[in-house]
């Protein structure tokens, strides 16, 4: 079905799970960590950003049925952090062009995430015109050894049903789907359009960090995600599947409380060499978790 008149899809309320209170980096806890946020002044440990990417899922199959899989572009700005046990509830709203707005918002109306949603390749997105906007981050003290242009081969990266996908995600898919907010036998099964088990829009940002980030940002210190996008080249993602994953710094910024990168990670069918999907990833760094931050920077 494509609607070509405006029209709102809403989705029905979900209360999305926590499942990164054991993760670790650098050797030490996240901020997904009850404790540690706590320690940055959080009233939780927030669930992870890309776990509402799965409630747009429903939606977007909605109005572009399986070709949302194929060449679907989810583009979200995260605004609000949920922790578990929060309801969340997603809309769509199309008015028949190629560009649909997303949201997803608390009960008393509090914004989680919004953006935008589109299977047209070459139609602006939400990340598209933020980082069109990005200007002069000023000096920076935790993320100064990144340079824009930079690039970083990284090992080939592959997620299967029952595996681990490494300590920054300390769960398997499978895991993953009995906590899912909107489960889909495509995830599992192979009675799909594709002959095979299909990767959630959400499990995009774990495929390209399974094999670790191997950039220069000092620490240790404490991040979370501000933006996230996945956009799909020649999907879809599938379980099972080898990817080769090259990341390209594209942007640099801050704001009072973090210094930011973006990364860019392209994801390449390792069997044909065809690229399958590209990963925007705009990820803070708060700057009082940092030990060597100057005092007097800290706002």
């Amino acid at each position: 079905m494509t609607f070509t008149t405006p029209i709102t899809l809403t989705g029905p309320a979900r209360r999305p799970r926590q499942l990164l209170d054991d993760q670790s980096y650098d050797g030490h806890a996240s901020v997904h960590d009850e404790a540690t946020a706590g320690s940055l002044g959080l009233s939780g440990a927030p669930i992870e950003g890309p776990t509402h990417l799965s409630q747009i899922d429903p939606l977007a199959v909605a109005v572009w049925g399986s070709r949302w899989f194929e060449t679907g572009c989810v583009s979200a700005h995260f605004r609000t952090m949920v922790v578990d046990g929060e309801e969340v509830t997603a809309t769509l709203r199309t008015d028949g062009g190629p560009v649909a707005r997303i949201a997803a918002s608390k009960p008393d109306g509090a914004e989680v995430l919004t953006g935008t949603a589109s299977i047209d390749p070459t139609a602006e997105s939400e990340l598209d015109r933020r980082l069109a906007g990005i200007g002069d981050p000023g000096e920076l003290f935790i993320v100064d050894r990144l340079e824009v242009g930079q690039r970083i081969e990284s090992p080939p990266a592959t997620i299967t049903a029952d595996d681990g996908n490494g300590p920054l995600y300390p769960f398997s898919l499978a895991r993953k789907l009995d906590a899912i907010t909107e489960p889909s036998p495509w995830y599992a099964s192979t009675d799909t359009p594709w002959r095979r088990p299909v990767l959630p829009f959400e499990m995009a940002s774990v495929l390209t960090q399974k094999t670790g980030v191997d950039l220069p940002v000092r620490g240790p210190a404490l991040g979370l995600f501000l933006d996230l996008e996945v956009r799909l080249l020649a999907g879809p993602l599938l379980v099972g599947q080898e990817y080769a994953l090259v990341r390209e710094v594209v942007a640099l910024g801050q704001s009072r409380r973090t210094e930011s990168y973006w990364v860019r990670t392209t994801v390449t069918d390792t069997a044909t060499g065809v690229d399958v999907a590209s990963v925007l990833l705009h990820s803070g760094v708060f700057k009082e978790s940092y030990a060597g931050y100057p005092t007097e920077r800290l706002g």
